[in-house]
């Protein structure tokens, strides 16, 4: 069975999705179905993790006779579908999994109320699928699949609440930004086939090279990644769809918008990796658009009325965190001496920042959901005094809150300290912009504190309570994860960060049938 783990983190999430509209009209069965699943596709990916740390990349090949399949010496790539799972994919794969399953469990109680209960569910497990896929793949046409497969349930979810035009219109703009960044993946991939007559990732990483044609699909691929992972200037489309997304589904969600992180990634470092090597640029534009990126979302959130808008902004914020940090580390590539001193460091630093980000950010969004479950309102000017009538989803909201401004001893300080000390090295104003983002969050979450949870209690919430208890135990699960993640962050770091940084760093290591192709 170990072998096929690649196979069955897609198989059973997807055989899950296609069963789950059987239970039409049992929205509870639906609901503990999907549950179950998410279940079990955790346990797998935590499996994944581990053979991948003990043991190395894993390949699986579908449709051959063994699905660690090597090729003898001067043989080409076949045209199948392959994954290649190495730390990096692995680390990617463990936060979709963590992510669908707390969603799945916030989900049981936040949407009861709602209709079509099994449309909902299937489409979770459905973006469960995409995300997994575009972590796991080895060739790019599948990663534009699962990109599609990802696009295309995110933006049914989006626009769930149908019966809101804001909703619908949130779905629709999801759509055309996906669409549009799959059609620039789709037109590089046209680009690099055409070229090489190959789209396995590891084959191409050896022959791309300089020339014209290569440089656009490079543009082309970074750009569309970019513009998914909602950094500026494409990031209109991030507040829309996370403030109208049901709060159970922000999680997956999240990890969704940085599975194009990943790719991103992995495009710059694995398969143009010899090209970024030769060519700081690139490094000091992600580096440069991340500190864009922090700062305008910053800027943005603090004028934010609507509690889930405000979040939504700081997760563009977030996303800068983490193109500085790796983008640090891309621009010292070619200097083995800043690499080692600070450049891996920084890398580190921005990887640890996209699962420390994803559990914070879900955290924070589901206390905005819960306060909407509660008072039926999203407005900030609306709420005050909720403190004493919800005090689990107060505790949730002040870890978040000083997870997310980086405050010691919450996950949050031990990944944006990273960032802080080696940017510095590169060049001190990046870190001053690092440092200001984070002391203009506190402000903005400071506000929002005050404005929910303190004060006099409004009239018309006299009479409300906690949420269901499911609800808040995804929450204080996340909670608990902020404050071990802050506690302890070598163990992340030594077991799950480091490994993924070296597999990014490994140029030549990232190649399909055991190395030899």
């Amino acid at each position: 069975m170990i072998e096929h783990l690649p196979a069955l983190m897609i198989a059973i999430p997807l055989f899950g999705a296609f069963t789950t509209p059987l239970l039409k009209g049992k929205p509870r069965a639906a609901a503990l179905w999907a549950l179950a699943i998410t279940a079990v596709t955790l346990g797998l990916g935590t499996l994944l993790v581990r053979e991948v740390t003990a043991g190395g990349t894993m390949i699986y090949v579908f449709g051959a006779d063994s699905p660690g399949l090597v090729l003898p010496s001067g043989y080409r790539v076949p045209v199948r579908i392959i994954f290649e799972v190495d730390a990096m994919g692995a680390f990617m794969a463990l936060s979709a999994v963590l992510m669908s399953f707390i969603g799945a469990m916030y989900s049981h109680s936040h949407v009861e109320r709602e209709s079509g209960l099994e449309k909902y569910y299937s489409l979770l497990l459905l973006l469960e699928v995409g995300i997994l896929g575009m972590v796991l793949t080895g060739d790019l046409f599948n990663l534009f699949v699962f990109l599609e497969i990802a696009g295309i349930a995110g933006s049914a979810l989006v626009g769930f609440r149908n019966y809101r035009g804001e909703a619908s219109e949130a779905g629709i703009k999801y759509l055309i930004v996906s669409a549009v960044a799959s059609l620039m993946v789709l037109f590089s991939i046209g680009l690099l086939y055409g070229q090489y007559g190959n789209l396995n990732i590891a084959y191409l990483s050896r022959q791309i090279g300089f020339n014209t044609v290569d440089m656009i699909a490079l543009g082309l691929l970074f750009a569309s990644f970019a513009m998914k992972c909602g950094s500026v200037p494409t990031h209109h489309w991030v507040p829309d769809a996370y403030t109208e997304v049901p709060a159970g589904i922000n999680p997956t969600l999240l990890v969704a918008t940085y599975a194009s992180l990943y790719a991103l990634f992995r495009v710059s470092f694995s398969l143009f990796g010899e090209v970024t090597l030769s060519m700081s640029s690139v490094g000091w534009i992600m580096s440069i658009l991340g500190v864009l990126t922090m700062f305008i979302g910053v800027t943005m959130a603090l004028v934010q009325k609507d509690v889930k808008r405000l979040m939504s902004y700081h997760a563009i914020s977030q996303t800068g965190y983490m193109l500085l940090g790796v983008g640090v580390g891309l621009t010292v590539l070619n200097d083995p001496a800043k690499l080692a001193a600070f450049g891996r460091d920084a890398m580190a630093g921005g990887i640890f920042h996209i699962i420390n980000h994803i559990i914070y950010k879900s955290l924070l969004l589901m206390t905005a959901g819960a306060l909407f479950y509660v008072t039926k309102t999203r407005n900030l000017n609306e709420m005050g005094g909720l403190a004493r009538k919800m005090p689990y989803t107060t505790i949730a909201f002040i870890v978040g809150a000083a997870a997310i401004s980086g405050i010691p001893p919450f996950n949050g300080f031990a990944s944006k300290f990273l960032i802080y000390e080696t940017s510095y090295q590169l060049n001190p104003l990046l870190a001053i912009f690092a440092m200001v983002t984070s002391v203009l969050t506190l402000a903005s979450f400071i506000k929002v504190f005050a404005s929910a949870f303190l004060g006099p209690p409004v009239k018309e919430y006299e009479s409300v309570g906690e949420v269901p208890k499911p609800m808040v135990a995804a929450m204080l699960i996340l909670a608990a994860l902020c404050i071990l993640f802050g506690l302890f962050p070598n163990v992340v770091l030594d077991k799950l960060v480091y490994p993924a940084v070296d597999a990014l760093l490994n140029l030549g290591g990232y190649q399909t049938w055991g190395g030899v192709l």
